[in-house]
């Protein structure tokens, strides 16, 4: 994924209005206005991005084969206990965990971890409500359960589970493409799936990689115009470099990897909802570059260019009947971002109120 870096500046836009004394009462209506607040400002780059689903399995075909008799449709979402597939009419359920079955699993095997995962799912579909999960022997309980378990959903009750019978995952699964034919012979990979987690992948050059901060808040602005929050939850260590021309150009140079290079970046949305369900759609993150705590600040439309190259504000002040006064305030100039810009000035005060164009 080529990497795209915008960073969010400010073009200084200054309102040229005809010069006016220290003072000036109106009798017209009074002009337009913002306050003066105390903020906190904050500059942001931009960087463009993937949104997908975390993570990428295979699910891979039961040791001998068989005819692929039920398939999932992509996209669909398996839950724990759920059917993956089915081989020769028998269900190939969803079990949650981490060791793959590598071995049958009965009564007089030695005790293992998959023992143990075994017996966690079993208890989790209600099938041993009994059994101790922090055990690793497969016991004659547990070929009980086992057995139990299989009449339930629909297969011999052998009291054995042995390896391909079962699909092992940490996550539920969201099923992304077919490998395999209903009514044909099953391939190595019946289907390749992801989780169903939510993220955001950005290729971030190596030159912002400090705008990248594991637990940092992002914005990510998704491909319907919305925008939602999210938060930055690994950032790579090995880069990749992504060359400036193609190979064999008359541009090519040592040093166009190193420019180009570019660190991975993973980040979690807040509110999954609200990325809707595509897969693969660009998206644009910004990470937050610069911050300003608690200045004074103005619109940016609010400033006036002063002939000797200063800039100023008009602060208007109202009395009771309506009437109101201009003061022309110079200040200094400080901090840009998303349409303010801190200033200060010793006449210049939180809450005043300083002339803004008509919209």
């Amino acid at each position: 994924m080529a990497a795209g870096v915008i960073v969010v500046g400010v073009a200084l836009v200054v309102v040229l209005r005809p010069g006016r004394p220290t003072a000036v009462t109106g009798a017209q209506e009074i002009p337009p206005t913002a306050e003066v607040m105390r903020t906190d400002l904050t500059q942001t780059t931009r960087v463009n991005g993937i949104l997908g689903y975390d993570s990428s399995f295979s699910v891979p075909a039961a040791p001998g084969g068989g005819v692929a008799t039920w398939l999932p449709a992509p996209g669909a979402v398996i839950r724990f206990g759920e059917r993956v597939y089915a081989v020769d009419n028998r269900p190939v359920p969803l079990l949650h965990g981490d060791t793959p079955l590598w071995r049958e699993l009965a009564v007089g095997i030695d005790d293992g971890p998959d023992v143990r995962l075994l017996r966690t799912n079993l208890r989790a579909f209600g099938f041993g409500p009994t059994l101790n999960t922090d055990s690793d022997h497969f016991s004659t309980a547990v070929g009980d359960a086992v057995a139990r378990w299989q009449r339930a959903i629909g297969v011999p009750d052998t009291g054995k589970v042995k390896p391909g019978e079962v699909v092992v995952a940490s996550t539920s699964l969201r099923i992304v493409e077919i490998r395999a034919t209903l009514g044909g012979p099953l391939p190595p990979v019946v289907v390749t799936a992801s989780s169903t987690t939510r993220v955001v992948a950005v290729d971030m050059p190596v030159a912002q990689q400090s705008l990248a901060v594991v637990g940092g808040a992002v914005r990510v602005l998704l491909p319907a115009g919305t925008a939602t929050s999210g938060k930055v939850t690994s950032v790579g260590t090995v880069a990749t470099a992504v060359p400036r021309d193609p190979p064999g150009s008359n541009n090519d140079s040592a040093n166009d990897g190193a420019v180009n290079a570019t660190l991975p970046v993973r980040i979690s949305l807040d509110r999954p909802d609200e990325a809707g369900t595509l897969d693969g759609a660009p998206v644009s993150v910004e990470f937050v570059s610069a911050t300003h705590r608690g200045v004074l600040a103005v619109p940016l439309v609010a400033l006036l260019a002063m002939p000797n190259g200063d800039y100023a504000v008009d602060v208007i002040e109202t009395g009771a009947d309506r009437t109101w006064t201009a003061r022309r305030v110079v200040v200094r100039l400080g901090f840009f971002a998303a349409g303010q810009v801190e200033v200060s000035a010793a006449e210049l005060g939180e809450g005043m109120k300083v002339q803004v164009p008509a919209r």
